[in-house]
């Protein structure tokens, strides 16, 4: 079965607890009442794409186990497709969250059966795809190894540096999008850099988000700030898989890469006005009329 949209990465459980503020070191903190939801980058990223309607699969890796049977439900509801998601023996990834009233998170994330997602089948994912997304939840070896092979292919590659690492030169310049966020733009180039620079590091294109600012596009033509709605925070967890799943969803549908930025920034703005990361990403009939 063939999809215009193929995300590599991870799928976790999210264990949310709302607190106050978070504690200090050698501090403990009364929280709320958990809340248990699916998340994961891979998987965020995958819902949020398949909510606006685009063909989505994931290729990933849960293990035998209650949680997993939690993130295969999550994404067969969602109409992700789960032929490329692999059990295994170590556990399914959680993410041990504390959101506080401003709406601010802290991610702890355990990767369990994550870490041992491999490349096995992933030829034969690519069948059919548009467009490619990873993110770097699971092993930086089979995320590169990814890049290598959508290219190959002729799938256009998006690559989220989150969570920031070492990636090789290589898989930089294979890289169709590379998408960050402001920090992690930082450590790739250092503070007060512009972003333009990122560019010079081999991706043809390059998306920063900025938060509630909104993202900036850079091109070979130059940088275009697409500003995003003002809207009231009360849970900003999964926002930036959210954006990338929209991402991907708009570029599949043949969106240059501005109008998919817009279309990403206000997914994301809908997404922090909700709780949870895979409840709160918009479907397509949500979304504002352009």
């Amino acid at each position: 079965m063939t999809h215009d949209v193929l995300v590599i990465g991870s799928a976790n459980v999210d264990l949310v607890v709302p607190a106050e503020r978070r504690p200090g070191a050698g501090e403990t903190v009364l929280g709320g009442d958990t809340t248990v939801s699916p998340g994961g980058k891979g998987a965020n990223t995958a819902v949020a794409a398949a909510r606006l309607g685009a063909d989505v699969a994931l290729f990933g890796a849960v293990g035998a186990d209650s949680y997993g049977e939690i993130l295969l439900t999550s994404l067969g509801e969602a109409r992700v497709g789960t032929e490329f998601v692999h059990k295994t023996r170590r556990p399914t990834g959680i993410a041990y969250i504390t959101v506080t009233p401003d709406g601010e998170n802290s991610i702890l994330v355990s990767p369990g059966a994550n870490g041992a997602l491999g490349t096995d089948g992933l030829a034969e994912a690519f069948e059919g795809a548009r467009v490619m997304v990873a993110s770097l939840e699971i092993p930086l070896s089979t995320v590169e190894q990814a890049v290598a092979a959508a290219t190959e292919a002729g799938v256009r590659t998006l690559l989220n540096l989150s969570p920031a690492a070492e990636i090789s030169a290589e898989t930089l310049a294979a890289l169709d999008v590379l998408l960050v966020n402001e920090h992690e733009a930082a450590w790739l180039l250092g503070a007060d850099v512009d972003p333009a620079k990122l560019l010079d590091l081999g991706p043809r294109a390059a998306v920063v988000t900025l938060g509630a600012e909104g993202a900036l596009v850079i091109t070979a033509e130059g940088s275009t700030n697409i500003r995003s709605p003002k809207v009231e925070a009360v849970d900003t967890t999964g926002a930036g898989d959210g954006f990338t799943g929209a991402l991907a969803a708009a570029l599949a549908a043949g969106d240059d890469l501005q109008t998919a930025a817009r279309k990403a920034v206000q997914v994301a703005a809908i997404s922090v006005t909700r709780h949870g990361a895979q409840p709160s990403y918009p479907a397509a009939e949500e979304m504002p009329a352009e």
